[in-house]
């Protein structure tokens, strides 16, 4: 069972460790669009696909991120975030998810043995935690509430307008709105007594 000061505890990446698997991503342009309800279906056929593939290996598989809240702007991105008994045995999960097409990009030791696997088309993210996982927890809340409270979904969308100007890195985008996902989590981890 996770503690729950991990959960409101945000680790810094170690900064000597380089996640990149072939190296730093190319330059893209991050765009920012209106919701599309086609997202939820696209998910619900990612997921099914990843189950049957890796069977008894997927602990638990969720739709996180913007495109799973109904009515929020998001970048075209489907973020999904499978949890494995443990990440660091890639071998149960990355030959079957690169026969699906699915590409390892990035392995981070330090942060909680994240690895991400990104589909090109339709473009996923692909998260892969361990059970009981303080980001895993942090991302299931973050998109409920979310669905549940439109002042907090108004306030992220204009964050997230603001922040794809004129950057070309998506982790230079998620900088720009830091700020205003920290302040949600702080209303979070209060509403559920952890402050």
């Amino acid at each position: 069972m996770v503690n729950t000061k991990d959960i409101i505890f945000f680790p810094e990446p170690d900064p000597n460790e380089n996640p990149w698997v072939h190296g730093k991503p190319a330059e893209e342009v991050i765009d920012v669009v209106a919701y599309n309800p086609e997202w939820l279906a696209t998910w619900q056929k990612l997921a099914s696909v990843i189950k049957e593939t890796l069977g008894n290996v997927v602990l638990n598989i969720e739709h996180v991120g913007s495109t799973a809240v109904p009515g929020m702007v998001a970048k075209p991105v489907i973020d999904i975030d499978l949890i494995v008994e443990d990440p660091t045995q890639e071998e149960k999960y990355v030959p079957a998810l690169e026969r699906l097409g699915y590409d390892l990009t990035v392995r981070e030791p330090s942060f909680y043995q994240h690895r991400c696997l990104r589909l090109a088309k339709p473009r996923v993210n692909l998260h892969v935690f361990g059970l009981d996982c303080p980001e895993h927890i942090r991302h299931i809340w973050f998109r409920d509430w979310l669905r549940e409270h439109p002042e907090d979904c108004e306030q992220y969308i204009a964050a997230k307008v603001t922040a794809k100007n004129n950057v070309k890195q998506v982790m230079d985008y998620n900088k720009r709105k830091e700020q205003v996902v920290h302040e949600i989590y702080q209303r979070i981890f209060q509403s559920k007594g952890l402050l």
